[in-house]
């Protein structure tokens, strides 16, 4: 699957939407969109977002399921959380 560019090729500043289309009618809105904090996570980063929902935030089952230690999956989310917060002050200093 095509990842959605969320970076400028040429000056590297944080990309908006300014267009959405239904495939359905053809139905075109426009505008200046923001996206979401997880639309700028790796799709690794997003993976395990989605396995730690999934988990209902149990550390313990994402080791089981991940079969890793729990030390090692607290590290991992320690490090989301951390890209998190710096996504969240880059797209705040672009609006």
């Amino acid at each position: 699957m095509k990842q959605l560019p969320v970076r400028c090729p040429s000056c590297s500043s944080v990309l908006k939407v300014r267009k959405l289309a239904c495939s359905a009618c053809d139905t075109m809105v426009e505008g200046s969109f923001d996206l979401g904090v997880f639309t700028y996570l790796s799709p690794e980063e997003q993976a395990f977002a989605l396995t730690f929902v999934k988990n209902s935030g149990s550390l313990k089952q994402m080791a089981s399921e991940l079969k890793l230690s729990y030390p090692s999956v607290r590290n991992m989310l320690d490090a989301l959380i951390e890209r998190m917060r710096e996504i969240e002050i880059e797209i705040q200093k672009s609006t």
